[in-house]
């Protein structure tokens, strides 16, 4: 599903590298967080992964894999535009060049939105704002979900109906998820695998044995 191979970055394009010599291998149906600290190159690594960023070294490959994206607060959005639900689903069908009349339907069905089809999105809650967002990112029928930090700025509620949300679609659909969390507990509740970036330098750890290590430090 991704390959990633000896990958380097710097945005100098020279030493010292933010992300260095990472190493990352997810395959198709697995949930793999990205755990570590402010600055720590998480963010950074989904945007090499999306293609918004070259490495400097080494390759990424996503074996032609459909992603669907949910950026971190939904990046540059105006929350104050006079625009409904149903119509920042029809502008993201447009762009996908989505010939399927029910993929609003069904993405909103996922969500648990349906009865906010002609909301306003500016009116919503945070945590129903990304319920959509969510849904955005699922009307092009995603191989690969990839989401920057999901409960960020959300209530303890919606982050609990939101990673429900994410394990169902990873579990009962076998949909690869890879998700950028500062959430240690939703990350250690939903996730098969984490990958743990310190210094620049990552580490892949089946849940199991990312509890093993936190038990003995």
């Amino acid at each position: 599903m991704i390959e990633i191979n000896n990958l380097c970055f710097s945005y100098t394009k020279k030493k010292p590298y933010i992300l260095e010599n990472i190493n990352l291998n997810i395959k198709k149906g697995q949930y793999v967080s990205i755990l570590g600290s402010n600055g720590s190159g998480k963010s950074t690594l989904l945007k090499l992964i999306l293609g918004f960023l070259s490495p400097t070294l080494g390759d990424i490959n996503l074996k032609n894999s459909k992603i669907g994206y949910v950026p971190q607060k939904y990046e540059n959005f105006n929350s104050d535009f006079p625009i409904t639900v149903e119509e920042v689903l029809k502008c993201h069908k447009k762009v996908l060049k989505i010939k399927d009349s029910t993929a609003i339907d069904k993405a909103l069905n996922i969500v648990k939105m349906t009865k906010y089809r002609h909301s306003l999105i500016g009116n919503l809650s945070g945590g129903q704002r990304q319920k959509i967002f969510i849904a955005r990112a699922l009307m092009g029928e995603p191989e690969l979900l990839i989401l920057d930090e999901p409960s960020t700025g959300i209530d303890i509620n919606s982050q609990n109906e939101i990673y429900k949300i994410i394990s169902h679609l990873n579990s009962c659909h076998n949909l690869t998820v890879l998700s950028v969390e500062h959430n240690i507990s939703a990350a250690l509740s939903n996730s098969s695998h984490l990958f743990k970036i310190k210094d620049g330098v990552g580490k892949l750890y089946t849940k199991e044995q990312y509890i093993k290590l936190k038990e003995v430090m």
